[in-house]
This record gives C-alpha cells, structure tokens and sequence, in this order.
C-alpha cells in the first residue's frame, strides 16, 4: 500500500500568518481541495498520514487539549465528506529539541512502527515548505511541494487536490507496460 505523508498548515488548511497557530476549530479551514484530495487518495487506497510540527504547543499559545480539538474537528469533517485520514503524528516540541521536529524523520518512523508495511522509497511526503522536502529527501520518499509553480491555475500554485491528481492517482491508473 502506497502511503501519502502530508504536512497539515498550508496542505491540508490555511497557513496562519508568521508567529500564528491554529488554536481552534474556528481557526481552521480547509484549502479549496484539500478534502476532496484526501477523499481521492483514499479511493485509490492510498494511506493517508498526517505529519505537522505544532510548535504553539512548546511556546505555550496553545495546549494539546486544544490542539487534539483541532484535529478532532478536522477528523469529524473530513467524514463528513466521505473522506478519513489513517493518522495524525504531532511534534509539540521547541526548536532543535527532539528528533521528531521536521527535518527530522522522527514522526516518519514512528508511522513505520505503527504501520510496518510503509516503504518509504514508495511514499510521498508532501508539504509546502523545505521542512516537509528535507524531511522527504532524509526517507528517500517522493517529494511533491505545494504551493509552487505550475502552469494550471491563474496563481501558480500547486495544491494538494492537483498534486494528488496528477502525480498519485493519475500514476496509479497507469497500465503497466
């Protein structure tokens, strides 16, 4: 089973201003796509991770309660829409503290304990900043950016639903030769 890693802000939903966190489920909002993407990969039976450094937690902005009342009310409208995702990995931690702050693969590996069949070569990580590449390119994973140019839409930007179109699901529907 193919697996797809996705950073959370600025893939999944709106990016807060620099020095800002997702604190509420008020806060969050889904991109134009994105669950829609996430409902795609999920036909394909593709294995759907997220993995998102939630620094607010370490700056004391906001506590994992809180943070677990985001995610939860992403879970419950992500079903909503017919759409699941399979995990959510978090790193609450400070800066250059742990291993599992991207770059580091620390939370990539703790999906490989839970899920041991993950082949990372076969994965794709993808996000919207060099974190999330980096991170990618420690696993051996394939890299997808969001956010970067590219010629379909009037502002240039990749978005999850493209990506997930165009470089998963359209690869996976390819006849072998």
């Amino acid at each position: 089973m193919t697996t797809a890693f996705l950073d959370r802000d600025g893939v999944i939903n709106e990016k807060p201003q620099a020095g800002r966190y997702v604190t509420t489920s008020r806060e969050f909002r889904f991109l134009p796509g994105s669950v829609g993407a996430i409902r795609l990969l999920n036909e394909a039976e593709v294995r759907v991770i997220v993995v998102t450094n939630q620094r607010g937690v370490a700056l004391g902005v906001m506590g994992m309660e809180q943070l677990q009342g985001v995610h939860h009310h992403m879970l419950k409208e992500l079903r909503a829409a017919g759409a699941h995702l399979d995990a959510i990995y978090c790193c609450p931690h400070a800066e250059n503290s742990c291993d599992c702050r991207k770059p580091g693969i620390g939370l990539f590996l703790r999906a490989k304990s839970e899920f041991p069949d993950i082949a990372f070569d076969e994965a794709y990580v993808i996000g919207d900043s060099d974190r999330d590449m980096e991170a990618g390119r420690r696993l051996g994973a394939r890299l997808i950016r969001i956010g970067q140019p590219t010629s379909l839409d009037e502002s240039g930007a990749l978005s999850l639903f493209e990506a997930v179109t165009l470089y998963i699901v359209a690869a996976d529907r390819k006849p072998a030769s």
